[in-house]
């Protein structure tokens, strides 16, 4: 992840920013330009009053004074106008940029390892694509272009001090050093409060997402006061991130405000005195003054404000190009794309480790003939599902080779390779939507009468159709409609019209009942047939019916066989799980 800059603007940041303004240099140009007309139209109104009370309404020409009025009454209603199209565009512009910047992150985070999740949160993510993406839409709305549109004004109202009265215009330059000063504290000050506001922000989702997630959890182990005093703790840092923001604002503004007034008495004083005196300054000028110096300091305030926009959206912005610019992707340059394969499946002398120094496999190496029904056991953290993770390319391989049809997988085009094997995994996922599209995931290929007759031949269709509505039965978030063994048999549906080459069971019948393991099993016995396939499971029924049993500890092989072969090796590992699970349960 970038660092957040110690500068109060980050140039380098912003350069990154303003890439994707590029489609649409025309509306920024033109919103640049509506800012310099807006600044023009704005100075020129107190001008105009000036120009009204000395010509005409001091002398009394009162047909002079109605051309004035209505020359002011014109510029007004041109401010107005470029008022509206300058804040329409610069937010449409904002949500242009936004829109785009998010497609590019999430499109970022869909492709990273599963090693960049296993470290990331998911709630900082999700602040991160949605929140953070959202706050940088202000830098175009209410920071940047609100910005250069106060500050040219306030360039073109210091020329027309300056041009009218230089001893009134130092009056109001001898109060300015203030405010500027204390903007400059307060930008500074303002940068470190946000920066602590969204990392606040992100713990926050982070823990709220968790703990809903798995409610479960916190129910089942009475842990609703331990969370809700973790809530509290993490809310209060919430609070005192913000009140930090309020209490910059609090100070800040009221300084502002006594020297804008103080300016006021001054030029009131010192204009009054030459008024009634000498007559060196006029009554217009005086009114220019208080006006203009008005419209000095009034953007000076509003500046400190958008700059808070502003740098809430650069800290957003640097933690978003913090994600895109982390390199965690699979190495996608494999070219080979076959259409068909035959699924022989090689592992020569494999080694992976999840942490350096702690090896997960150890120079493992196993030959796969197409159309075998290959069975993994061995005790927990063995390296089993490891095996799978790394056929599927979740993870990069430290050393060795996986070859597929005598091909390294890291030669296939990755999208081609996922495409050929498939895998059902013990925790099945379902997408709060209709069962028709969790089964085809939005699939444009496979049609309604091939998901009923698919569903037919796995056993499923029956079950469906009990459902209220059917395929298009909204099973809800995760699919906490459906009980555990149904949600497996519409992964195996699921995985049957993907028509893979290489079929994967990760523990697929471990947390089903007895008659849904019946159920199941016969879905497995349709869906391997023909197929080369991977089962990792703990269930004797699916282990004895495969080819060959695989038996895995700490990393290595340490047996293969039939299920009758490795029971006649004499305190085998094989052996030993047999006996221990009896003739019922066999863990992996």
């Amino acid at each position: 992840m970038v660092k957040v800059s110690g500068k109060i603007f980050d140039l380098k940041l912003f350069g990154k920013l303003m890439a994707f303004i590029k489609p649409f240099k025309a509306t920024y140009y033109f919103v640049m330009f509506a800012a310099i007309l807006l600044s023009v139209s704005s100075t020129l109104t107190p001008y105009l009053l000036k120009v009204t009370v000395d010509d005409y309404i001091t002398p009394r020409d009162y047909t002079g004074m109605q051309l004035f009025v209505g020359l002011m009454l014109v510029t007004l209603l041109l401010e107005v106008l470029f008022q509206f199209l300058f804040v329409f565009y610069a937010n449409w512009l904002g949500q242009k940029v936004i829109k785009d910047l998010r497609v590019k992150l999430f499109d970022k985070i869909i492709h990273f390892k599963m090693a960049y999740f296993d470290k990331t949160a998911v709630g900082r993510l999700v602040t991160r694509a949605v929140s953070d993406i959202e706050t940088i839409a202000s830098i175009f709305s209410q920071g940047l272009f609100m910005i250069i549109a106060d500050l040219l004004k306030m360039i073109l109202v210091i020329v027309v001090m300056l041009y009218v009265n230089w001893r009134l215009s130092l009056i109001v330059f001898s109060v300015l050093p203030v405010i500027l000063y204390a903007t400059r504290l307060f930008q500074k000050s303002m940068k470190k409060a946000f920066e602590e506001v969204r990392l606040q922000v992100a713990n926050l989702n982070s823990f709220v997402q968790e703990r809903i997630s798995g409610i479960k959890i916190v129910q089942l182990f009475h842990r609703e006061k331990i969370e809700y005093d973790n809530f509290v703790a993490i809310n209060e840092k919430h609070k005192q991130a913000w009140l930090k923001t309020v209490w910059f604002n609090s100070i800040f503004f009221p300084v502002a405000e006594i020297s804008s007034s103080v300016t006021i008495g001054l030029l009131v004083w010192y204009g009054g005195v030459n008024v009634i005196s000498s007559g060196a300054v006029s009554l217009g000028t005086i009114f220019l003054f208080i006006q203009m110096s008005q419209m000095l300091f009034r953007p000076l305030r509003q500046i400190a404000d958008k700059f808070n926009s502003l740098q809430m959206g650069m800290v957003a912005a640097d933690r978003i190009f913090g994600i895109l610019e982390t390199e965690s992707n699979i190495e996608d340059k494999g070219r080979f794309c076959p259409t068909e394969l035959k699924g022989d499946i090689q592992l020569k002398k494999l080694g992976f480790s999840y942490l350096p120094g702690e090896p997960v496999l150890k120079e493992i190496s196993l030959d796969i003939k197409a159309g075998e029904t290959i069975a993994i056991v061995g005790a927990t953290g063995a390296g089993k599902s490891t095996i799978i993770n790394l056929l599927s390319r979740f993870y990069e391989f430290d050393s060795g080779d996986i070859t597929i049809d005598g091909t390294s997988i890291r030669s296939y085009d990755l999208q081609t390779l996922r495409k050929h094997v498939s895998v059902v995994l013990q925790d099945v996922f379902l997408f709060a939507d209709s069962l028709y599209n969790n089964i085809t995931l939005f699939n444009p290929t496979i049609t309604r009468a091939q998901v009923i007759q698919a569903s037919k031949k796995i056993g499923v269709h029956d079950f469906i159709q009990s459902l209220p509505e059917g395929y298009d039965y909204n099973v809800k978030e995760r699919g906490v409609m459906l009980s555990s063994g149904q949600r497996q048999l519409i992964a195996f549906l699921r995985a049957y019209l993907s028509d893979p080459t290489i079929l994967v069971l990760d523990e697929a019948t471990s947390s089903v009942d007895s008659y849904s393991e019946e159920i199941i099993q016969r879905a497995i016995d349709t869906l391997t047939k023909g197929k080369t396939s991977i089962v990792i499971a703990h269930r004797l029924a699916t282990v004895k019916n495969a080819d060959r049993i695989v038996v895995m500890d700490q990393g290595q092989i340490v047996e293969v066989g039939t299920h009758k072969e490795l029971l006649k090796v004499t305190q085998g590992h094989y052996t030993k799980l047999y006996e221990v699970q009896f003739a019922d349960v066999l863990y992996a």
